[in-house]
This record gives C-alpha cells, structure tokens and sequence, in this order.
C-alpha cells in the first residue's frame, strides 16, 4: 500500500481511497456499514483532540464505533465479557490526497477469546459483513 499511513496490518481490512477526502470517505464508509447492518455508535475525532489536549497537529483521522446489533447481541449472550472489545472501531483517516478506511477485522480481535468461545460463527460473520462494507466503500 503506498502513501505515508500504513495500515498493512494482520488485524486490520483496509482500502485506499485514491483523490478522495475525509469528509467523502467518511460518508462513503458510513453509508456502507450501514447497507450491512452497523450503525455508527461513537465517533472520535483523533485530530481535533490532539489538538485541544497536547497542542499538537496530526492529519485528520476519526476512529467510528460501529455496532451490528444483531450480532452484538449474540456474542453478548454467548460472552457477556466481550463488550470489552465492541463496538468495533473503524478509522477513517485522510493521508495526502487519498483517504484510508481501515476496520478492525473481527476474526483477529476476537480470536483472544480461544477457541470454543461460542462467538466465532458470529466473529466470522461480523469479518464478513466488515469486508463487505470496506469493498462498497
């Protein structure tokens, strides 16, 4: 992946918006999560509070809490613990001219649980409408 941010990483599903601001991608993924079922719960704006709390200047970045409460649900039934690691953040953040939207991907966060947790059809699941989202974005 070119460009300055990387977010190559094994727990993460990420796409590159090539030319496209934060604002566009942040509706765009918005849109898309929400065509699978999440809605957006909580939204940091990483910039701003980086700004107001250390004074310093970072690229725009917001981290989305995203929720399918169907699937929440379920792994609360099954986990009541694994609130612990919901809603599942999706961050939205502008790097030059291009946007990045990266999601947590399920089966690598909730894969701490071990297996037999009774939660990874529904882990599988979440990874799966994740994808989906990303790719739609």
């Amino acid at each position: 992946m070119s460009g300055g941010m990387n977010f190559d990483v094994p727990y993460g599903i990420t796409k590159r918006l090539k030319n496209t601001t934060l604002a566009d991608a942040r509706a765009r993924a918005t849109a898309a999560l929400q065509a699978q079922g999440f809605g957006v719960l909580t939204e940091i704006d990483v910039q701003a509070t980086l700004k107001k709390k250390l004074d310093v200047d970072t690229a725009p970045y917001i981290i989305l809490g995203a929720c399918n409460p169907k699937l929440a649900h379920r792994a609360l039934q099954n986990v009541p613990a694994v609130g612990l690691l919901l809603p599942c953040n999706v961050v939205v953040a502008q790097d030059g001219e291009d946007a990045i939207v990266s999601a947590i991907a399920p089966t690598a966060m909730f894969s701490m649980l071990g297996e037999g947790s009774g939660i990874d059809d529904v882990a599988k699941e979440a990874d799966k409408l994740l994808r989906a989202a990303l790719d739609a974005t």
